[in-house]
């Protein structure tokens, strides 16, 4: 008995190594925005409500809120978004080349197979209406409209 658990072990440390192919880290996700969204978006000017908020709080801010990441990025309000941290501002309106948040999204995010920890990856459509939305200036609306839900 006591030759086998090596092997044992070994299959065990293996099998959960796997990744399914419908685990909850993804290489990409699904669109949140509906075909029509992403035209209006990639077309006309991007809303933060219409356009922007639903992929943040899909996709992003699950994790990024001041509960989870204490001192880092929060993306609950355009205050907590638009603070430069440690490591640079985080959305700099005008600027998705300065913008971290553009940055990380496009190379980290791509590139790290366990981000994000939880749900799906932006699509190329996700990421170039943020892109877009930072280029025009981030237009964060205040109060109920400019806050997000953290969903779970």
């Amino acid at each position: 008995m006591h030759r086998s658990w090596p092997s044992l072990l070994c299959v065990l440390v293996l099998a959960s190594c796997a990744t399914p192919p419908d685990s909850e880290t993804k290489p990409l996700g699904a669109n949140v925005l509906s075909k029509d969204a992403i035209h209006a978006a990639r077309h006309g000017p991007v809303d933060f409500v219409a356009h922007v908020k639903p992929v943040l709080e899909a996709k992003c801010v699950m994790c990024h809120n001041r509960q989870a990441l204490p001192g880092h990025l929060s993306l609950e309000s355009r205050k907590e978004a638009l603070r430069t941290k440690a490591l640079g501002t985080y959305i700099v309106p005008g600027h998705p080349e300065t913008s971290l948040l553009v940055a990380n999204v496009k190379t980290v995010h791509q590139r790290v197979s366990v981000m994000p920890a939880v749900g799906e990856r932006l699509t190329a459509d996700e990421y170039a209406i943020i892109n877009k939305w930072v280029k025009e200036g981030a237009a964060w609306p205040a109060g109920r409209a400019g806050t997000l839900k953290i969903i779970r």
